[in-house]
């Protein structure tokens, strides 16, 4: 047994997808994927660590448990066969591939925990960012191979509950993507026993793995893979992840809810104060308040006054949209892989904390989401590799966002009921906020998470909350 703070590593095994029965009638994954001009630009990006909290009660069976999960997961590889994979860049291919060959496997770590089940899973309180490191695995990765998933499920010792930690390649599944994968687990894992081939899917969660659907008019494949392998030295294939700015080592972890109501009070706020600025012809017209920027700006607002720096440099924040339903036709709505577009916004530090900042904000990613239609979706973006990688490896913060409420990420039942608490925990590394539905299930609330140093993370949440409360 390894000690990992207070985690005992219990087993590392490689789970192999189940074999595929040579009596099915549906058509095999397949067992190679090259990558796509929306997988690219996250090639060599920190890759993607969630961790999920369940409670339990303390009559469960541990060995039973661990069984259940991974004979779940390797059903659910047999249908997601390219994850069990590597990816690699052969000098003889023009650019990456994700393949599965025979013996190929995911690593999943068993482990056990004596630390403090409901104070790691609790909402109401911030965390130690340190006190997760233990609960997520390492992506195994080198210069000419990297893994596309790992996994570790944690028993906590006290008997409250367990935890699943995931590890993804940023550049092999985007959000909606990872999320269809861990909750296709779930649903194999909660049903196994009551279905026959113990692989039967709803199907939203069936992959389409087509990736004729992706087409590159504006020829971007060769910009990113020239972009790519001059990142750090001329010819340079490495699949090496970037190293990003260390965050503090006090840094805390926080999550904050924010309410239907007070999303609505904050969109008639901004809406009113837009109106006042179109009046006297500050603004020229009105932008769509969405949910999504009136959240993203005020969050982004409360953070810079939190951190109190004293600069007029301008500030950025980036943010992703799903590509599938915004192109004619649309990619399926289960196309597995990255389908993503970026969009940045750069805006005057004084603006964002003077007496308008919200309304400039939300303007500002009004604006971004506005220019995202399907002839211009791809517009701008031969640009992200050269404005991404810098912009992460900066000591400025760029705010970005982590995650969406339309993945239903509480949703994730395995047969032991909804998480009490799922945590992006990459956002520690990549500066970015996390945006998902509330663990409650209250319909159009939202949990914003965030990770900052101690001190600011107490103003963030105090500013936070007197903020809500004005409105």
């Amino acid at each position: 047994m390894a000690e990992l703070n207070s985690v005992r590593v219990l087993e590392v095994c490689n789970v192999a997808p189940q074999p595929s029965s040579p009596a099915g009638s549906a058509t095999p994954p397949p067992e190679a994927l090259p990558l796509t001009l929306f997988d690219l630009p996250w090639l060599r990006f920190a890759p993607v660590q969630r961790l999920f909290f369940y409670e339990i009660s303390n009559s469960f069976d541990t060995a039973i448990l661990v069984s259940k999960l991974k004979a779940s997961l390797s059903v659910a590889l047999q249908q997601f066969l390219p994850l069990a994979g590597n990816l690699k860049w052969p000098q003889d291919s023009p650019k990456p591939i994700l393949s599965y060959v025979q013996g190929d496997a995911v690593s999943l770590t068993i482990a056990e925990s004596d630390a403090d089940f409901h104070h790691l899973s609790s909402r109401s309180n911030f965390v130690e960012a340190k006190e997760y490191h233990s609960l997520v695995p390492q992506l195994t990765t080198s210069h000419e191979k990297a893994a596309a998933v790992a996994f570790q499920v944690t028993i906590f010792s006290n008997g409250n509950g367990f935890s699943i930690g995931t590890s993804m390649h940023h550049a092999i599944l985007d959000g909606k993507s990872s999320t269809m994968f861990v909750k296709s687990w779930a649903h194999i894992c909660k049903h196994l026993g009551d279905d026959p081939s113990g692989s039967a899917l709803p199907d939203q969660l069936k992959p389409f793995f087509d990736r004729r659907v992706v087409q590159d008019p504006a020829g971007l494949e060769p910009i990113f893979l020239n972009q790519l392998q001059n990142l750090d030295g001329p010819n340079n294939k490495s699949l090496m992840v970037t190293q990003f700015k260390s965050p503090p080592p006090d840094a805390v972890r926080g999550i904050f809810v924010i309410t239907r109501p007070e999303i609505e009070a904050m969109k008639q706020w901004v809406s009113t104060k837009m109106a006042e600025m179109i009046k006297n012809e500050k603004q020229s017209d009105r932008p769509h308040l969405s949910t999504f920027s009136v959240t993203c700006a005020y969050t982004w607002v409360c953070l810079l006054k939190a951190e109190e720096k004293q600069t007029d440099k301008p500030v950025m924040m980036g943010f992703t949209l799903d590509c599938r339903p915004r192109f004619d036709p649309p990619i399926p709505a289960n196309y597995f892989g990255n389908c993503i577009a970026g969009r940045a916004i750069v805006a005057e530090r004084k603006g964002l904390l003077g007496e308008d900042g919200l309304t400039v904000a939300v303007n500002e990613i009004s604006e971004a989401i506005k220019s995202a239609d399907s002839d211009r979706i791809l517009k701008g973006a031969e640009t992200l590799v050269p404005v991404l990688y810098p912009a992460m490896r900066s000591e400025e913060r760029v705010m970005g966002v982590a995650g969406s409420p339309r993945f239903g990420i509480y949703d994730t039942d395995f047969g032991w009921g909804r998480p009490s608490k799922v945590e992006v925990v990459s956002i520690e590394e990549t500066g970015a906020m996390s945006l998902a539905e509330s663990r409650d299930g209250i319909a159009g609330d939202f949990e914003v998470g965030l990770v900052l140093e101690k001190h600011h993370m107490q103003a963030f949440a105090s500013l936070f909350a007197k903020g809500l409360q004005d409105l």
